[in-house]
């Protein structure tokens, strides 16, 4: 199994200080992916209840960078890790625009892209870039139709539902042949489902191993059933750790737990299957040599067992 570690993007640490000192911690320890998410507001009381632990938005993410500048940041000091968004929204910009982005950063970075995407949680953002919360799901269904043409036409236009593209000579093609992969955070029926029939896996947050496995086989079920092979897809797991000074009952990992108990997650997912363990020490408040401290010991503990 993979391993990654989210960058600084979010909260105190997110300055060119502290991506260059994960990335390097990163590149250096052996891990093998750095990881950025996305923000465009942080409320004080948001429109919607943040959709895991007790509900409560991270305040971390009042100071927020953007995932793909942050990224190509990265990608100028490192040479080996994989660079992925978990996740990007990838419907607050134009798709043509945000095909030109990912592709730039695919160059940059001599192919090391993952796009994870999702949809969000706050209704509030939306409003905020001038995209309707409702038809969320078409409106990415055709992002998806345009990213997919964009990076595998020399000529393409496209006339869909909701977006318009006079025909264009595309010269810049990502380094990762055909398309980098894309990935998306969905949890519903609907979008296990669009993960299976159409994209390359799946970003899950941490869970419960039997839940967890149970939707990864509905995303296999769905591929096989579309005629496309399981076996080519991957899942990237998001930890967000909550770390106590003493263990906690097993039922409540992992949502909060001791280091210890996280590295045995780890272990237990590497066993279940998944591909990709990536975790974010930077939720909750810690100092950047706190952050790397626990990066080296996770790895450690890790690739011990």
């Amino acid at each position: 199994m993979k391993l990654g570690l989210a960058l600084p993007t979010f909260g105190p640490d997110a300055t060119p200080e502290g991506i260059l000192r994960i990335s390097r911690t990163a590149e250096e320890a052996g891990y093998d992916s750095l990881w950025t998410g996305d923000r465009v507001l942080a409320p004080p009381v948001p429109g919607a209840p943040y959709p895991s632990g007790d509900g409560e938005m991270p305040r971390v993410y009042e100071n927020h960078m953007d995932p793909l500048v942050a990224l190509t940041f990265a990608a100028a000091h490192t040479t080996r890790v994989q660079l992925g968004t978990s996740t990007l929204n990838g419907l607050w910009q134009p798709p043509i625009m945000l095909a030109r982005s990912l592709t730039t950063l695919d160059v940059l970075s001599q192919g090391r892209l993952v796009v994870g995407l999702g949809l969000g949680w706050m209704p509030d953002e939306y409003t905020a870039v001038s995209v309707p919360w409702k038809g969320r799901g078409a409106r990415l269904d055709e992002t998806l139709d345009v990213l997919a043409e964009y990076w595998t036409s020399d000529v393409f236009s496209h006339e869909g539902p909701l977006f318009t593209i006079p025909e264009t000579v595309v010269g810049l093609k990502p380094s990762t042949r055909p398309a980098p992969p894309v990935l998306l955070a969905a949890f519903t029926p609907g979008g296990l489902r669009r993960i299976g029939r159409r994209l390359d896996g799946w970003l899950p947050v941490a869970m419960p191993l039997t839940p967890l496995m149970g939707m990864w086989d509905t995303v296999r079920e769905e591929a096989a059933a579309a005629g496309r092979d399981p076996e080519g897809l991957r899942m990237a797991l998001r930890v967000n750790p909550e770390l106590t000074e003493t263990p906690t009952d097993p039922g409540r990992m992992p949502r909060a737990g001791t280091l210890g108990q996280y590295v045995d997650y780890a272990r237990a997912a590497a066993e279940a299957g998944v591909h990709e363990l990536f975790v974010d020490f930077g939720q909750r408040p810690a100092t950047l040599t706190e952050r790397v401290d626990l990066a080296g010991r996770f790895l450690e503990g890790v690739r011990r067992g």
